[in-house]
């Protein structure tokens, strides 16, 4: 699977709006979130069109007006956004459960890279589908308040000692499953 640029801007963009209602922000504009994610306006915009037209988020007008997420944070699945935005979950199109395409094997049924490419589909299904934006954004904030970074679109008089990290290399214990796993607290009291 190949995440496009266009899913990842949405995925960002619909977090960022999760963010935005956690702390506070009833609506965000299209500027600030194209600012906020250092992302061209005119695709997000475009983006943030299609995600309206599929009841992802709102639009608001007036003085205070912007983006806004049209229903909860939590539910609101990582892959509805990517299945949106990009179709098909599969590596190649034989396996994949929305978007079948015949391929040019000629016995797709015993085909060994099809049974392969149908397992890769289904486990990036499972964890795309198991969680939601609220999730994510519960995970984002967390992290962001133990390294102390100030949270996209909270107010700075609301926020203490914001330091900014920059990280050289993706370390698996900053991955969401390891900050999600620090959400699950286990409890002590139990025989």
């Amino acid at each position: 699977m190949h995440l496009s640029k266009k899913a990842e801007y949405a995925l960002r963009a619909t977090i960022n709006l999760g963010i935005a209602a956690e702390v506070g922000r009833q609506t965000v504009p299209g500027s600030e979130l194209a600012e906020e994610n250092r992302l061209p306006l005119k695709f997000i915009e475009r983006i943030l069109q299609e995600l309206r037209e599929a009841g992802v988020v709102e639009t608001h007008r007036g003085k205070f007006g912007g983006y806004s997420l049209a229903k909860p944070a939590d539910k609101i699945g990582i892959g509805e956004i990517v299945r949106l935005m990009d179709g098909r979950l599969a590596p190649i199109c034989c396996a994949s459960e929305n978007a079948y395409q015949p391929c040019t094997c000629p016995d797709e049924d015993h085909c060994g890279l099809r049974m392969v490419m149908i397992d890769v589909r289904n486990a990036i299904a499972n964890i795309l589908d198991r969680y939601t934006v609220a999730q994510v954004v519960e995970v984002t904030l967390r992290k962001m308040r133990r390294d102390g970074i100030v949270p996209p679109f909270a107010s700075a008089a609301s926020a203490t000692g914001a330091a900014n990290s920059h990280r050289s290399k993706a370390d698996p214990a900053d991955g969401f499953l390891a900050g999600l796993s620090q959400l699950v607290t286990p409890n002590h009291d139990s025989p």
